[in-house]
């Protein structure tokens, strides 16, 4: 059985680039609206993020997928014959598997992407 679980750190880093860019863009949503306290769409984005970050990170740290036999089974009874997987591919510190159906799944947050795509590729084949 393989596992692949969310990684701390990969988490705390999408969420210091979501972070980022939400900060800019609330300053520059401030800044076409003529306000001129522009300077505070730094911290609303800041916060919102970090807010969100806290909140959801017992929820997404604790997300586990594995390899179980002939399926991938993941969070919520999603279950995934292997026979049915189409597409796998890295999306930053994301994996997307996608079925022949079109179905689409994230595992999300994983220390090494490039990895997850290998086993998961690896036992395909």
């Amino acid at each position: 059985m393989t596992r692949f679980n969310a990684d701390r750190a990969a988490y705390l880093r999408n969420h210091a680039w979501l972070a980022a860019l939400g900060m800019g863009g609330a300053m520059a949503v401030l800044w076409l609206m003529g306000n001129p306290y522009v300077w505070t769409g730094a911290i609303a984005g800041l916060g919102a993020v970090a807010l969100r970050g806290w909140y959801l990170a017992s929820e997404e740290l604790n997300v586990v997928w594995q390899i179980d036999g002939d399926k991938l089974t993941g969070p919520a009874g999603r279950k995934i014959p292997l026979s049915q997987i189409e597409t796998v591919r890295a999306l930053g510190s994301f994996v997307q598997v996608i079925t022949k159906s079109g179905d689409k799944h994230l595992i999300k947050y994983q220390a090494d992407p490039a990895a997850t795509v290998a086993a998961i590729k690896r036992v395909l084949t």
